[in-house]
């Protein structure tokens, strides 16, 4: 379920973190699925505990799992909320983008294109 590219310059623990959020955003993972414990984690991927915790901080502090003492940790009920608060906060990045192509000469109808090929790519 956890594929981590330990080549990657991405830490393992962001890795985590990225892979956890996408599983929540495609459905994968639903509000009060039980996550894998740090100890499953760390033997299934083969690093260090300390790593797999970090990751698990991460979620919790943002409100995308909620830790129970002694049951494990689960995906939060406003998981999907939170990520699309977070991701919606990106859109004056894309602003940005798309005025830094303007200016530089790319085509309205490029952009869309492009646009219209990677939401097509994400429906897949």
């Amino acid at each position: 379920m956890f594929n981590i590219d330990l080549q990657s310059r991405i830490p393992v623990w962001e890795q985590i973190v990225k892979m956890i959020e996408k599983y929540i955003q495609l459905g994968i993972l639903s509000p009060g699925d039980k996550l894998p414990s740090v100890r499953e984690l760390t033997q299934q991927i083969g690093i260090n505990p300390n790593t797999v915790q970090k990751a698990m901080n991460d979620l919790s502090m943002r409100g995308i799992i909620i830790s129970v003492s002694g049951r494990g940790s689960f995906v939060s009920r406003d998981a999907r909320a939170v990520l699309l608060e977070k991701a919606e906060k990106r859109l004056p990045e894309l602003s940005t983008l798309i005025s830094e192509l303007l200016v530089s000469g790319v085509s309205v109808d490029e952009i869309k294109k492009t646009v219209q090929e990677a939401v097509e790519k994400t429906e897949e």
